[in-house]
């Protein structure tokens, strides 16, 4: 007998498959412990790390057109309101929507050209006061108390330019004609993708959904309702604290009879629209001019106006014009500006913060329990009279 069993265990492959060897796990067991799941979630985790970085450097391939399209896709949210206005007044579709689309083009085209001839006719001292203040700076750095050396000031300077600029920027592969023939291009079809957005956005919307049924659609009509409110929202609050830090910096400039107020003050509100550190950067460029034309005790000042400006920005105007629509934490909205910078230089330092505050809202809308999961279902009923 103990012949047979032997002879049978060794020519029955599906016994031996069946009975484990003492002391061994089979493969549910040893996927469904402790470790188990927790290779499950880190192959999970690479897999989707793996998929993101290739959905970025896809993206970056065609960042001539990804670029106006997240550009376009923030102003029609900013401007969105403005239309139904229009249309709540009785104007048909087509009509509100070339009316918004010239009142906005007319704003920002007055607003760019404000800041294009302020900045232009005085660009050159302006360049060159900050460079001498940047010298004052680091020679009194050198020849101060601080036991600071020129390798240390050096290498602090090169790592701020190099968070400052793009990889492609550095790499100088897009220069001359091509910047300028990159920069057309996206223009037009910033204009073109906005026109459509303000027209169309609601049906574009709901074509891109109507392959999706029931709570799905329900969830992704919500992450669209929301997501334009968090982006209208950061648009239309980001103009306001500008124009804010820009009254109240450039007024001070203006009482301290600092040199180049008017071109610092639209440094500064270009600045602002770069959360956190923007304002801050355009502040110490002011700064820089005051201590090289009024002296130490202005550019102390200046810097004093500066973070109580940034103060009441943060404390109390930010809170009360963005309402919900920035819901990120400080060291998010940072990390957000690093990689966007990273990756896409200025415009990525601009578009990282409303992208990173709409992916939280997506999440948040996505994951929120809105009563559907106690909704009764006819499989619910089935089963509760199943249960009975």
């Amino acid at each position: 007998m103990a012949l047979f069993s032997r002879h049978h265990r060794g020519t029955c492959p599906a016994h031996d498959a069946a009975v484990p060897e003492p002391g061994s796990k089979t493969p549910q067991q040893l996927w469904g412990d402790g470790y188990g799941r927790v290779g499950i979630r880190a192959a999970q985790t690479l897999l989707i790390l793996a998929v993101s970085v290739v959905a970025v450097f896809a993206l970056l391939q065609v960042k001539l057109l990804v670029i106006p399209m997240l550009i376009a896709l923030i102003l029609a949210a900013a401007i969105s309101p403005f239309v139904n206005i229009l249309k709540r007044r009785g104007i048909n579709d087509a009509l509100a929507t070339v009316i918004a689309f010239i009142a906005l083009l007319a704003v920002l085209g007055g607003v760019f050209t404000v800041i294009y001839f302020s900045v232009r006719s005085q660009w050159d001292d302006l360049v060159q006061q900050a460079s001498e203040g940047v010298d004052q700076l680091q020679e009194f750095l050198l020849n101060g108390p601080l036991p600071i050396d020129a390798a240390q000031i050096d290498s602090a300077r090169d790592a701020i330019v190099d968070f400052a600029t793009s990889s492609q920027a550095r790499s100088g592969a897009i220069t001359g004609l091509s910047v300028v023939t990159e920069f057309l291009t996206g223009a037009v079809l910033l204009v073109v993708i906005l026109f459509f957005f303000l027209k169309d956005g609601e049906r574009i919307w709901a074509f891109l959904i109507s392959p999706f049924k029931g709570e799905r659609a329900s969830r992704l009509r919500r992450v669209g309702t929301r997501s334009q409110e968090v982006l209208g929202g950061y648009v239309r609050g980001t103009a306001i604290v500008a124009l804010v830090d820009t009254l109240g910096i450039g007024a001070a400039l203006l009482v301290l009879q600092v040199p180049l107020a008017l071109p610092l003050a639209m440094v500064v509100f270009i600045g602002a629209f770069i959360p956190i550190v923007g304002a801050t950067m355009a502040g110490i460029l002011a700064a820089l001019v005051a201590l090289v034309a009024n002296g130490p005790v202005v550019a102390l000042i200046v810097v004093a106006v500066v973070v109580a400006v940034n103060q009441l920005e943060g404390n109390l105007l930010q809170p009360v014009v963005m309402g919900k629509s920035l819901q990120l934490h400080a060291l998010v909205i940072l990390l957000a500006l690093t990689a966007g910078t990273l990756l896409a230089g200025i415009v990525g330092a601009v578009l990282a913060v409303p992208i990173t505050a709409v992916a939280w809202s997506i999440i948040k809308v996505w994951t929120s329990d809105d009563g559907t999961a106690h909704r009764d279902t006819p499989d619910r009923r089935a089963a509760g009279t199943a249960a009975k």
